[in-house]
């Protein structure tokens, strides 16, 4: 369940308890704005409409919490609810279930799987420290930002200072990609290392492994356009893994933007890419093999971890080609 989809849950969780009557709203929010918990909090997501509707309601924020909690522990795809402090409602998601319509999801959002409006009500003021690593951060998070509904405004004289530890040397000698890759995969706090590791062509090196991914996902939707079969979402024996990270992705970004953490969505892509390349060598017909219901499911799964892919490399501003 992404976050677009869980705040309409909870939307919906509200206007049953009104239609029921046991809650008495004239004038319902127009959308309900979900985020991950803050202290004291626990499960994927957090919301305060209970508090926001506890005034008009005319009852306390924790009573009317309790109103949407059994609402919401009957929703698809929820697993828990728990209310804590003066009302907050913490949401834990079910796993990733049905994994043909996690599938079906990725690949209709395509590359902007995971992008929500769940910071829509958020406008962020960014500076960047007179250093290159700043300004690639600040780029970064702008775009990061946005795909959650942010509203971004650089170069701002009141604006936080993005200040993470500087680059020790030009990132730019190892090209535009790997330079960039090599000052936002590491932590703001974490010294980034400048050094042509982040140039071998081999699985030591996370941006090889996750453009590799990307292009060998490309490459078998190609060949199996050649024999005749392409995408279809459908059950996958041991994909557990790739099924979870792909689940992960939206809240990955809000995570990252929430806590202006570029660092989160690029090891969210090396996660998605070890996870995705044990699968690709199972996806085409092997011999004399003809193309099976198996077969169209695997590819499906590839297909819409290479769309997480190119997403995630898109925020970072770094290519994501087809052929490598």
């Amino acid at each position: 369940m992404t976050p677009v989809e869980l705040s309409r849950t909870v939307l919906h969780a509200v206007r049953r308890a009104v239609d029921e009557g046991e809650l008495r709203v004239v004038a319902l929010p127009e959308k309900v704005r979900v985020a991950p918990p803050g202290p004291g909090g626990c499960g994927d997501y957090a919301t305060n409409v209970a508090l926001q509707l506890a005034r008009p309601a005319g009852q306390p924020a924790q009573r009317v919490a309790e109103i949407l909690r059994p609402r919401l522990l009957r929703s698809d795809g929820i697993d828990d609810v728990v209310v804590t402090g003066p009302g907050f409602i913490n949401i834990s998601l079910a796993d990733a279930g049905e994994p043909a319509g996690l599938v079906r999801e990725v690949l209709r959002c395509g590359s902007r799987y995971g992008h929500s409006d769940v910071l829509s009500d958020h406008t962020v003021r960014l500076r960047s420290a007179r250093e290159v690593r700043a300004v690639v951060q600040v780029e970064a998070l702008v775009r990061i930002l946005r795909s959650q509904g942010a509203v971004v405004h650089i170069d701002d004289h009141d604006g936080i200072v993005v200040r993470p530890v500087p680059a020790p040397a030009d990132p730019f000698r190892l090209g535009t990609d790997a330079g960039r890759w090599a000052l936002l995969y590491p932590a703001p706090h974490d010294r980034p290392r400048i050094g042509d590791e982040h140039l071998v062509q081999r699985e030591s090196n996370p941006l090889f492994r996750v453009r590799y991914a990307h292009a060998r996902t490309r490459a078998l939707l190609r060949n199996a356009a050649d024999l005749g079969f392409g995408p279809e979402p459908g059950p996958v024996d041991g994909a557990r893994s790739l099924l979870q990270v792909l689940a992960d992705h939206p809240r990955v970004l809000v995570a990252a933007a929430t806590h202006r953490a570029p660092d989160r969505l690029a090891r969210q892509l090396v996660a998605v890419a070890d996870a995705v390349l044990p699968l690709l060598p199972a996806v085409l017909p092997l011999g004399g093999e003809k193309p099976s219901a198996a077969h169209r499911a695997r590819l499906a799964l590839a297909d819409a971890a290479g769309a997480v892919l190119a997403g995630g490399l898109s925020l970072l501003g770094i290519d994501a080609p087809d052929h490598l």
